[in-house]
């Protein structure tokens, strides 16, 4: 029967030891808080993204009527009889096209400008514990988003002789944090036109929508105010 043997490392070869297993246990102890810690920047990236994004939107509408691409008679004409009542309304698609087009290269514009930021999370945070939210020093990552944005007008016409022309912009984001990507949709709807008819309500008008989804409603809301 063989003795076991034992090799005697040189003190240089203890230290190499030693430097190689302190540092696969801070490699598995980062690993560790960085698993624990993806889903928390991810929800804080996002709310952070889509607060941003949302102030971009607003922004950038309100620009827009603002400086009159929103006025009423631009985008919709009013027929009339030979006594002046509103027969049928008739919408500009043109005008329409134009202006979403010019929303959604606005918002991306924007959103270019404050594509870079830094995400800063207190430790506490971190930690999952209510008592600790909020407390101690902050860990700062670089955050980056990368964005596409889609703008489109419909309608809201009702018998009460109200219509409303409304804006609903989408900005898909990409947001980048080191070592995660994560996406998020941020949609916001907005009343950028509106006007009332006064006296008889109109039987013919143009319901518009550039987005397919929205067909079947009008239609249900066709039949509910001309039942």
């Amino acid at each position: 029967m063989g003795r076991l043997r034992y090799i005697r490392l040189t003190r240089r070869q203890r230290v190499r030891v030693w430097l190689a297993i302190i540092l696969l246990a801070l490699t598995a102890l980062l690993a560790a808080i960085l698993l624990h810690l993806r889903p928390m920047l991810e929800n804080l990236a996002t709310a952070r993204c889509a607060n941003t994004v949302s102030r971009i939107v607003v922004a950038a509408v309100n620009d827009a009527v603002e400086n009159g691409w929103m006025e009423y008679d631009r985008l919709v004409k009013f027929d009339k009889d030979s006594d002046g009542r509103v027969t049928a309304l008739s919408s500009n698609m043109a005008e329409f096209n134009r202006l979403q087009t010019a929303v959604a290269d606005d918002v991306l514009a924007r959103l270019s400008q404050v594509s870079a930021s830094e995400l800063a999370v207190p430790l506490g945070t971190l930690t999952g514990s209510p008592l600790l939210a909020g407390r101690g020093p902050k860990l700062t990552v670089k955050m980056e988003t990368i964005g596409t944005a889609t703008a489109k007008f419909r309608d809201k016409f009702t018998a009460a002789g109200i219509n409303q022309i409304l804006l609903d912009v989408d900005v898909r984001v990409s947001i980048l944090l080191p070592g995660i990507t994560t996406y998020t949709k941020v949609s916001n709807e907005i009343s950028v036109a509106e006007t009332v008819i006064v006296g008889g309500v109109p039987q013919t008008y143009t319901y518009f929508s550039t987005t397919e989804d929205k067909i079947e409603d009008y239609a249900d809301e066709y039949i509910m105010n001309n039942g």
